[in-house]
């Protein structure tokens, strides 16, 4: 029976049932029929039980060449893309993973029953990469700032310049070349 998986959402409805039966004498008639109920919704695509951001476990259910394919519950999938498998360069994603694979992953996005999931931004050590103008922001003084300023700076208006001069003729005009006479 399909409906009868062992799994973390069925013990859970398993315990809301027992505590909603109660004291009464025959509570397997309602336990069964919350575990069939709880198995359908398990089974649709509801993806309002994922919280971006959330640290989750799941098995690698297969490999395409852009990324791999999670099961996070029974009939419930994520895909981490080949982008978000490792902090390196990832050329074959089999090099990382194989199916069946144990994985724990960050939910980064949950758009129209579809959960992207990340397998790097789960590492407790994770850190974002900066961009190169960050990077070299943070390595630069103030005086290598303003030096770099002023000759960028100083190159633009030679520029305008020349562009400005060209434009005119040339250094010197005709009336100066024939001045002479």
């Amino acid at each position: 029976m399909t409906f009868l998986r062992a799994g973390c959402y069925n013990i859970i409805a398993l315990l809301a049932a027992l505590e909603r039966a109660g004291a009464q004498n025959d509570w397997r008639g309602s336990v069964l029929d919350t575990m069939i109920d709880s198995s359908v919704s398990q089974n649709s695509n509801d993806t309002s039980t994922f919280v971006v951001g959330s640290i989750v476990e799941g098995r690698v259910a297969s490999i395409a060449p852009f990324g791999a394919f999670v099961e996070l519950a029974p009939g419930k999938t994520g895909l981490v893309h080949i982008s978000e498998i490792a902090n390196t360069y990832v050329r074959d994603i089999k090099d990382y993973l194989k199916e069946n694979d144990r994985v724990r992953a960050k939910i980064i996005s949950v758009e129209d029953g579809r959960v992207a999931l990340s397998i790097k931004q789960a590492d407790p050590n994770y850190r974002p990469p900066r961009s190169r103008a960050d990077q070299r922001a943070a390595r630069q003084s103030f005086e290598d700032k303003l030096a770099r300023f002023l000759k960028e700076s100083e190159e633009r208006q030679q520029d305008l310049r020349r562009a400005l001069d060209s434009k005119r003729g040339g250094r010197g005009t005709r009336a100066s070349r024939y001045s002479d006479f």
